[in-house]
Formats: structure tokens, sequence, C-alpha cells
């Protein structure tokens, strides 16, 4: 005879700690990026051949002027600066676009939404790896930078450093969180996100001063979020000081840009479930 369920066995699972579903997420990332180890060290690696285009640039003009450097002493350590930041705009802004499409092919995209999990957790889950990736790469790329251009390591803020460096990071996961809400309603999304990104990171001071920019366009790059976070960490670097209003704008926009991120996500992916449109790539 067949006994009757009770309401307690028929119960959904218990939902897991956000701990442990960001922990598991970042940990499947990590494991999938190593295995393809090559590709790894070729990531890791792509920016130090970068920075030394920079350094035979400079050395080719050597002798840049001073004005619009924030206290660089060469054409190579301003440009250098502006390489280590891009590596964590670029995992922190597209980081998460590209592992949502990643799962869309690879068509693991359904199995991981239908987990009882919140978009919240998702979204720190997928920007996990990519951020602790992208700090690995920034310092490597400083460190690989200051043996070349014989940096003296005596008057940097390091507590600036850091401090400018993890806020950029998680001020810029804005635009990361938006470019995953565009993958998941128009697919291919994040091409768009990627060209805006990389735009608004030559106009607000990579790679050179935004002093050399048309007129018209420095108004423009002056408010941008991404130039905070170059001049944040070359104050901080160069001259020891001068960082910390960088930090408190880039902590303003992480503050009031990532809860108007999460919503626009969640209700991504909410439409998408909705339309049963996950699988489709």
């Amino acid at each position: 005879m067949l006994r009757r369920r009770s309401t307690s066995e028929l119960a959904a699972p218990p939902r897991p700690t956000r701990s442990r579903t960001v922990r598991a997420i970042v940990r499947r990332d990590y494991l999938v990026t190593r295995s393809y180890r090559l590709a790894f060290l070729f990531d890791a690696v792509t920016g130090v051949v970068f920075l030394a285009t920079y350094f035979f640039i400079s050395e080719t003009f050597n002798g840049v002027p001073a004005e619009g450097m924030q206290g660089a002493p060469s054409y190579f350590a301003f440009a250098a600066v502006g390489a280590a930041i891009g590596a964590v705009i670029d995992t922190s802004a597209t980081g998460i676009a590209a592992r949502l499409r990643e799962e869309q092919l690879t068509g693991t995209l359904e199995m991981l939404a239908v987990q009882p999990v919140t978009s919240f957790d998702l979204c720190l889950g997928l920007v996990g790896f990519p951020f602790v990736f992208g700090l690995f790469r920034a310092a490597l790329y400083l460190i690989v930078a200051a043996v070349w251009a014989n940096l003296s390591l005596t008057g940097i803020s390091w507590p600036g450093v850091v401090i400018v460096f993890f806020l950029s990071a998680g001020a810029l996961a804005t635009f990361g969180i938006i470019s995953g809400a565009f993958v998941l309603l128009f697919k291919r999304g994040a091409i768009f996100v990627g060209f805006g990104i990389y735009a608004l990171t030559l106009l607000s001071g990579a790679v050179f001063p935004i002093e050399t920019l048309p007129g018209w366009l420095e108004p423009f790059a002056k408010v941008m979020p991404l130039r905070f976070a170059f001049d944040g960490v070359r104050s901080a670097l160069f001259e020891g000081d001068g960082w910390q209003g960088d930090a408190l704008w880039l902590a303003v926009f992480g503050a009031v840009g990532i809860p108007i991120a999460l919503v626009a996500f969640g209700r991504s992916l909410h439409y998408t479930k909705r339309k049963a449109a996950l699988g489709q790539y």
C-alpha cells in the first residue's frame, strides 16, 4: 500500500547559503579556466607584451613633457598604470558577459538559472573569478613595469593603491552586470558593451593624458568613472597622496550603480526565463 507523502517531504530542497553558492561558481570557473593551461598562461602574459610596446614607445619618444602625466616619471610609467587598470576593467566590466555567453553556447545556462539561487548570488559567483584574476594580472603588470622603469618604491601610498584597485573593480562591475543583462536579452550584446568599454577606456586617460583630447571631448572625459580609477592609482603610486577623492567617487559610483545594475540583471533573467529563451544563442 502506497503511503501518502507528507507536506515536508514534498517541500522544495533548502536554498544553499550565499557564500557556498558563490564559492561553488568561482571554483567551477577557476577549474574550467585552468584546464586550458596554454590559454590561461597566454591570457596572463598578453598584458606584458603590451607593456613592452609601451616601453619601446617611451624609449623612442624619450623626454615626453611632464604636463598631464600626473606625477609619472615617464610615459612608460604612465601607460603601465593604464594597462594594469585596463586589466581590472576588462575582467570586471566584461567578465560576467563572457561567462554568460559561454554558458549559452555550452548549453549550461538554463541548468544554472533553474538552481535555487537568486540573481544576486548568480552575479556574485560569475564575476568572482574574473575579479580575482583581473587583480592578479594588474599586480603582475605593475611589478614588471616597476622593474623595467626602475620606479622608486619610496613615497608610494600602498593603502591607496589597494583601496583604489578594489573600489575600481567593484564600481566597474556595474558595467559587467549590465553587459550580462544585455547578453541575456540580445545574446550578442556583449560585443556592443565591449566596444563601449574600450572607447571609454581610451577617452579616460588609459594610455595618453586627457589633456591631449580635442577640447570638446575633455569635459566628457573628466566626468567618466574610469578616469577616477586611472587618476587614483597614479596619484597613489607616483605622488603618494591625492587618491582619496578619486576613491570616494568610485565608492559612490559603485554604491549607486551596482544596485541599479542588479535590478536590470534580475529583470532580464526573469524575462528570459518567462520567454523560455535561456537556451537560445
